[in-house]
């Protein structure tokens, strides 16, 4: 039996909507996905928790260098080596949704080691 969403981890939580995203949003499409993640960010910072703090940095520091993209730019450039265009094949919005749960799996896992004494 699953655990009840509430009693998640952050990292169970992204590992339970990566398993099924049709679930939490419309479709699975990447643009979905991200609105949630903005949405739970937001949630997050209202209301005490650490959401997404610090996401952004991370995956500059992961990808060597800076731009003007929010992290949504960040992630797609790590994810495509040449990408310089919003509109993606198919393909490639698969391939950056699941560059996408594995930087964000990575980055919890860091800030949960970081936190444990």
């Amino acid at each position: 039996m699953t655990k009840p969403l509430t009693q998640m981890s952050e990292r169970e939580y992204f590992a339970t909507i990566r398993r099924r995203p049709g679930m939490f949003v419309i479709g699975g499409r990447l643009a979905s996905l991200e609105a949630f993640l903005e949405g739970y960010d937001q949630h997050a910072m209202r209301h005490g928790g650490p959401g997404l703090q610090g996401w952004t940095e991370w995956l500059i520091a992961r990808r060597g260098k800076t731009c003007s993209h929010h992290w949504s730019g960040q992630v797609r450039h790590i994810a495509l080596a040449a990408w310089d265009h919003w509109e993606l094949s198919a393909e490639q919005e698969e391939l950056v949704i699941d560059t996408l749960f594995n930087l964000l799996d990575e980055y919890l896992a860091e800030r949960e080691a970081a936190s444990t004494p």
